[in-house]
């Protein structure tokens, strides 16, 4: 009697009619999402608890959908193994630099009165970035697929990075010019009632009260994120190189490699958006219609800070160079 030679099913048949392996990284990502359109309820319990409701009005529910978002693929194709390994030997990189500059004494040697600059315009950082790093992860938390969600995850990730070494370059100076700048207050004062920080302050407390996953994406990714990334690595980098620190500049322009790649993700998902359904232009055209300026006054409400350091950025150029790294964003994005 014949026997059947029918193939077994491959382990990878969940990506459908595939002519060979696929990569670790489809693999890992692809339909994960288990939650994501799954009728009647995201989650298994009442269709009606306020968690599955959450969900179906702000991701299921948002202006800015497709039919298909498996199809998005991050540039990167990072998996959390490539993320960790590649982060691995930037922070090598980095805990060296550090050494390097510790044993020097780098930071006993900063001008008085660029560690004033530093009071003003540095420390206070960490309470920003953290924001950015919330929105990050509710993004991910939200997001459709888990080829979003990982990008999301792995940018906040990056700004936990950042933040930590920002803390700990703090408490630096302050063992080499008083202690009172690793101080809370040193940091949440300026954040709290410095004229120069309201404008950042009030968009990004405005950002953590956005509950659609499409507006957070935008508004973080494409309105605000990118100029005060623009400002924390690249104008604080420079300002700190004419003002002899170049520890904090060479530290600074280690964190521009990490919003490129939050740059690069971002773009291919608005480009991929648009090719599925072209009206999602509109939609975040809307959205940075209300963001973009927000941001702006942000942006000009820190640039008079890199204008009164002793070796100063003038504050329009400053801003100039904000603006214009977000534009170009938004050009590579097809807006």
């Amino acid at each position: 009697m014949a026997v059947s030679q029918r193939r077994p099913h491959r382990t990878w048949s969940l990506l459908g009619d595939v002519k060979k392996r696929p990569s670790a990284y489809d693999v890992t990502a692809a339909k994960f999402n288990y939650h994501f359109r799954r009728d009647p309820a995201p989650f298994e319990m009442d269709p009606q608890a306020p968690f599955n409701l959450f969900y179906l009005a702000n991701r299921e529910g948002s202006p800015f959908n497709v039919e298909d978002w498996e199809g998005f693929r991050d540039p990167a194709k990072l998996t959390y193994a490539d993320y960790v390994t590649l982060q691995h030997e930037r922070e090598t990189y980095v805990d060296l630099l550090t050494d390097h500059h510790e044993a020097a004494e780098s930071a006993a040697d900063l001008d008085p009165a660029w560690v004033a600059t530093l009071r003003d315009l540095f420390v206070p950082l960490r309470f920003p970035l953290h924001v950015l790093q919330m929105t990050g992860l509710y993004v991910g938390q939200m997001a459709p697929t888990a080829f979003v969600i990982n990008c999301a995850n792995f940018q906040a990730a990056d700004e936990l990075r950042r933040i930590q070494r920002i803390a700990y370059t703090t408490k630096v100076v302050a063992n080499a010019h008083g202690d009172d700048l690793a101080a809370t207050a040193a940091a949440r004062d300026p954040w709290e009632n410095g004229e120069a920080w309201q404008p950042l302050r009030r968009v990004l407390e405005q950002l953590l009260a956005v509950r659609d996953w499409g507006e957070a994406f935008v508004a973080l990714n494409l309105a605000v994120k990118p100029v005060v990334d623009a400002l924390v690595n690249g104008r604080l980098s420079e300002l700190a190189a004419q003002n002899g620190d170049e520890y904090l500049s060479l530290l600074m322009a280690e964190f521009q490699l990490d919003s490129a790649r939050s740059r690069d993700w971002t773009a291919a998902l608005v480009r991929y958006a648009v090719a599925q359904d072209p009206a999602m232009r509109d939609v975040v055209q809307g959205w940075l219609s209300t963001w973009q300026p927000r941001a702006d006054a942000a942006v000009e409400g820190l640039a008079p800070l890199f204008a009164a350091a002793a070796q100063p950025l003038p504050a329009a150029t400053v801003t100039a160079a904000a603006l214009a790294e977000r534009a170009a964003l938004l050009d590579a994005a097809g807006l």
